[in-house]
């Protein structure tokens, strides 16, 4: 499949918040490219993009490889269209007392919050740069402003995704490309909280979980600013949340 006008790169493309983000780009025009870790697990999505009119381009990865990601990028940009939104949305969230974390799942999630951001960032604003425009939005959370008591793996890798950000924004906004750090500071309607977090789900009833649609037109928004007043960090959290 060869497509011609421009992608939107989503870098884990969940049923959640990254296919939302997905399906509100492709509704405006561009081709979304849905990257998670097993391309099988992308066809609903795919699917639904399609039957809506929009298109879609699923693409199996680990983020982590430098290869993959070299490669996925320079499929994209050749065989797809120019990457015009780039969204770094992979979780990482596994909740440990820091009794009981492992080196090698802090690392582990290190690698997926941080690291990928880190690889498929670079890539992306290499092309960028070379057009002199583009979005690049990486997803944040509560974490990515204070450490919580059994989230030392997370907030640390989320603190060092955020400064990713801000470095990335400082050098390449005056180059034309916006980056922007969005913090969801509250519950996503997920299957993690719908499972996990039965008590707390409940409060989608009154608007108290932040629904995944909302966050991508709030993606969709900064993408559409116009240069003289760009946004590099956002919060968002429901009404009810503690702040």
């Amino acid at each position: 499949m060869t497509f011609s006008q421009p992608a939107a790169l989503v870098i884990g493309a969940g049923d959640a918040t990254g296919g939302a983000v997905a399906r509100r780009f492709a509704r405006e025009g561009l081709t979304a490219c849905v990257v998670r870790r097993t391309a099988d697990k992308l066809e609903p999505l795919v699917a639904a993009i399609d039957g809506a009119g929009g298109r879609a381009r699923a693409f199996g990865l680990d983020a982590r490889d430098e290869e993959q990601v070299v490669a996925m990028v320079d499929t994209i940009e050749r065989d797809v269209g120019p990457i015009e939104a780039y969204v770094f949305n992979i979780g990482a969230n596994v909740p440990s007392s820091i009794l009981d974390e492992t080196a090698r799942k802090y690392f582990k999630i290190w690698e997926m919050a941080c690291l990928a951001g880190f690889l498929t960032a670079r890539e992306v604003a290499k092309r960028m740069v070379v057009r002199g425009r583009g979005t690049m939005l990486f997803t944040g959370a509560t974490a990515s402003l204070r450490g919580s008591a059994n989230f030392a793996a997370f907030a640390g890798a989320k603190h060092a995704l955020r400064a990713l950000a801000q470095s990335i924004g400082r050098e390449l906004g005056p180059k034309g490309i916006h980056v922007g750090h969005v913090i969801v500071d509250g519950a996503i309607d997920t299957e993690f909280i719908r499972t996990r977090f039965p008590e707390r789900y409940a409060a989608k009833d009154h608007d108290g979980i932040v629904d995944p649609e909302h966050i991508a037109d709030t993606y969709w928004f900064l993408h559409r600013q116009p240069r003289d007043a760009w946004t590099f960090e956002l919060d968002l959290r429901p009404w009810i949340e503690r702040w």
